[in-house]
């Protein structure tokens, strides 16, 4: 549960897709509840394409958003739960642009 406002003292919860609302104030006598006022958004590292690393990066045919390019380097990484597929980032050769696709 977080403040739905600075200052506010009605509380939401943090997990975007549920919709619980709450007053402070009719939480339960010693009930346990965290309260954050702010969430961290955690820091991915990047897959960089620089230098003599291009020549051993798989590459595919797609078009860069950016400028219509037709290649594109592509690497694949896991941002959800296991159960879901993973996520395959791309990287155009031309401009460098960088996109995912899910």
């Amino acid at each position: 549960m977080r403040p739905k406002e600075k200052g506010n003292t009605e509380l939401i919860c943090v997990n975007p897709r549920c919709a619980y609302e709450q007053e402070a104030a009719k939480m339960a006598k010693g009930s346990t509840t965290t309260i954050r006022t702010a969430m961290n958004k955690k820091e991915v590292e990047d897959c960089p394409v620089m230098g003599s690393a291009e020549s051993i990066m798989p590459t595919t045919d797609t078009c860069c958003p950016k400028c219509s390019h037709g290649k594109a380097y592509w690497y694949l990484r896991q941002t959800r739960k296991a159960d879901e597929p993973e996520t395959t980032f791309l990287t155009c050769v031309k401009c460098g642009h960088k996109w995912r696709k899910y």
